[in-house]
């Protein structure tokens, strides 16, 4: 047991926490491990019963058990599977209106005998919505009831007095990802999906900002055509604050690029610039990519190739865009 408050700083009290603690992870860690050999036909009868449901999945819970169902809910509903938490109390005074016979009930409870939990079982069952169970006693009054049931018993609860849900709930948060999991890959449901469920955090940008809402277009464009002078592509590039020019031919066609680091190697090299053609010293067939990407693919590619800048071109090679680095940290991309 951890020391006293008095002696927490004393050499034998921290380590009489770590190895506490490591006792903590390792008993959580074999109830998680546990749960591998006991998958079997009722998993996958929990798996086709969402999977057939018209409804929504309807997540219930009482106390640590309700604390992890609420996270169930949530990874089901950002995975494909429309799903909501319903507190089992409150289902007794109204929100069983909650549940349609189209619905399947998950139900979390690791002794399978919650009092709020069993009240209502009957009602749901008269709906006629499907109940899975996810319970740590097989022969519970909860399991019964259920037309699938996922066990999750444990062992032994990782506090020292055995009695804190602790490997407990750890088991059922992970088998209720397990579930999310089978579900999202049984509905073919891609990161695309997975965007359109988080369009406001990082992912969301990343997975569904392409490169033509973060490209330079029209006048914003650095480019000069093909039989532009070096102090013509210079003044450009100053203009436009890229780093960069592309090159064009006179069909709009990008046939070369020329960066500031184009710019410092010509200059140690002693070349006559006053006579230069850009044609001479623009670096040919420039990396590109089209406006239809990704613009995390830009990112990609520009970290692949290590660019600044990229030429964003048609399906003729026409310049249609350009951006870089700024850019797409602007758009909060990178």
């Amino acid at each position: 047991m951890i020391a006293r408050a008095d002696s927490r700083g004393q050499p034998g009290a921290r380590a009489a926490a770590l190895a506490l603690a490591r006792e903590v992870l390792e008993t959580e860690a074999a109830a998680v491990v546990a749960l591998i050999e006991r998958l079997d036909e009722r998993f996958v009868r929990a798996v086709d019963l969402i999977l057939a449901c018209r409804g929504r999945v309807v997540v219930s819970g009482i106390g640590k058990s309700g604390h992890v169902g609420r996270k169930i809910a949530s990874t089901l509903a950002s995975t494909g599977t429309p799903a909501f938490f319903m507190h089992p109390a409150e289902a007794s005074h109204g929100d069983l209106g909650m549940i349609t016979g189209d619905d399947v009930l998950l139900a979390l409870s690791y002794s399978g005998e919650s009092e709020e939990l069993t009240t209502i079982l009957p009602l749901v069952k008269r709906r006629g919505a499907k109940l899975v169970a996810m319970t740590g006693n097989a022969q519970s009054s909860l399991a019964q009831a259920a037309d699938a049931v996922l066990d999750t018993r444990v062992a032994k609860e990782a506090c020292p007095l055995n009695l804190a849900p602790t490997a407990s709930t750890t088991a059922a948060l992970a088998m209720g990802d397990a579930l999310a999991i089978a579900l999202l890959d049984a509905r073919g449901f891609g990161s695309e999906d997975f965007a359109l469920s988080h369009p406001g955090g990082a992912l969301g940008r990343r997975l569904l900002t392409h490169v033509h809402d973060v490209m330079r277009t029209g006048v914003q464009i650095p480019a000069v055509p093909l039989g532009a002078s070096f102090s013509e592509a210079v003044l450009e590039m100053s203009r436009k604050g890229m780093g960069m020019t592309a090159i064009v031919d006179e069909r709009g066609r990008a046939i070369g690029i020329f960066t500031d680091g184009d710019l410092r190697r010509v200059l140690e090299k002693g070349i006559d610039l006053r006579a230069a053609r850009i044609a001479d010293l623009m670096t040919r067939s420039p990396r590109a990519i089209t406006p239809d990407r990704l613009a995390a693919e830009a990112v990609h590619l520009m970290d692949e190739h290590r660019l600044s800048q990229l030429l964003v071109l048609g399906p003729g090679g026409e310049l249609v865009g350009a951006l870089n680095t700024h850019d797409l940290f602007r758009a909060k991309v990178i």
